[in-house]
């Protein structure tokens, strides 16, 4: 009788604990759970959040058959700052906007050299940026070898006075003598005067072949330079070369004879419109970027290198459709954008990108004439699709299988 009490007894037991554990592990397939600050975050189960760490608050998941569509109300949309814009001939941006930075134009740039090794005495421009007219005093330069070549010259000269009846041809040797002054950089004045006074000064003044402003002072007084040393870079600013970085995928967009409109941040409203003169045959490997110049004209000198510069290029495809890149949303192997179908009321569609410049990315395929597309808050939208819905509307796309 004992056995069979306690029998019953442990048979009781079980069936409660196993009735007990069924009721402690209750699956609810219809909630899962997000966090409010992240809602890319999805668990089955309570918790908190891998990211802010605040806790995890359970969704009811929707089970609408039109999984792929999302209605907002009047204060989301105007507090996510939604905007859209339609697409009506099927180009919505036409131009390639580049960053670009005005530098001098080398072709009409004239370094002056020393002709011979000297000190540098003094310096009569030492400002970056001085404007210099050819013909001026440049610089005073210090150097044995002149003064004893302009010694020589003087000595010939009173050679030939002297000795006037020799048969010696002196008029050869002083015109050797005058020829290396003349390559030394001396003028004809400097050795009228110094054949009129016959006396020479330790210092010979240079003067300055050629008119521009002093973009590169390559001395300073006190300096002792050698043969062939620049002295000083002058420029002539009238014309600059605004020059702009381009991305390897969008040489193909360029039209060489197309016109360049170039804009300074640094003035506003100066527009200034230019022509596309030369583009960079090499590409630099590791960034994978090229070069385009283009030549702008400089009234007044108003423009200054170093000036940062917008370059507007028209691409050369005139049906190039391109959207900002906030409009797009990326992930994995889809691509997509919303489209808005009526009021509030907003649907995701997978597109095809192409090139991405700046800002932009180009849409080779996925949207139509009509198409009101956002271009601003699309992530918002994404969030709050994934917040109400429980599901990432690009899951189970795959551009791969996209039909053109």
């Amino acid at each position: 009788m004992k056995k069979t009490a306690a029998l019953l007894f442990i048979s009781i037991f079980v069936f409660a604990a196993c009735t007990g554990k069924k009721k402690d592990t209750p699956k609810n397939n219809d909630v899962f759970y997000t966090c409010s600050m992240d809602p890319q975050i999805m668990e089955s189960e309570p918790g908190k959040c891998p990211i802010c760490h605040m806790d995890l608050t359970s969704v009811k998941k929707n089970t609408d058959s039109n999984t792929d569509e999302i209605q907002l109300s009047e204060q989301q949309i105007q507090l996510g700052n939604i905007q859209t814009d339609t697409i009506r001939t099927g180009i919505m941006d036409d131009q390639m906007i580049l960053n670009a930075t005005l530098n001098v134009d080398e072709t009409k740039t004239n370094t002056v050299s020393a002709r011979l090794s000297g000190r540098i005495d003094k310096l009569y421009y030492t400002n970056m940026g001085d404007y210099v007219t050819k013909g001026v005093k440049l610089f005073d330069l210090y150097s044995e070898e002149l003064n004893n070549a302009k010694q020589a010259y003087l000595l010939a000269l009173q050679k030939q006075k002297t000795l006037e009846n020799t048969p010696i041809d002196f008029s050869q040797l002083i015109q050797s003598s005058k020829n290396k002054l003349l390559l030394w950089g001396m003028t004809e004045i400097q050795i009228s005067e110094l054949t009129s006074e016959k006396l020479t000064s330790p210092l010979t003044a240079f003067y300055s072949t050629a008119t521009g402003f002093i973009t590169r002072l390559d001395v300073k007084e006190g300096d002792y330079i050698t043969e062939g040393a620049s002295v000083v870079r002058l420029s002539d600013l009238s014309t600059l070369w605004a020059e702009a970085q381009v991305y390897a995928s969008q040489l193909s967009l360029i039209d060489r004879n197309a016109e360049a409109i170039v804009q300074i941040p640094d003035i506003p409203g100066k527009t200034i419109r230019g022509k596309i003169d030369f583009k960079n045959p090499e590409l630099s490997p590791d960034s994978r970027i090229n070069l385009v110049r283009i030549i702008i004209p400089n009234s007044y000198n108003q423009l200054k290198p170093g000036m940062p510069a917008y370059v507007k290029l028209k691409n050369s495809s005139p049906k190039t459709l391109s959207l900002p890149n906030d409009a797009v949303i990326q992930g994995g192997n889809s691509v997509s954008v919303w489209i808005k179908t009526s009021k509030n009321s907003f649907k995701n569609r997978m597109v095809q990108i192409g090139l991405e410049s700046d800002d932009r990315i180009e849409i080779k395929s996925g949207l139509y004439i009509g198409d009101v597309v956002v271009v601003s808050g699309a992530y918002l939208i994404n969030s709050e699709y994934i917040f109400k819905k429980g599901v990432n509307p690009m899951e189970g796309m795959d551009m791969n299988n996209m039909k053109m």
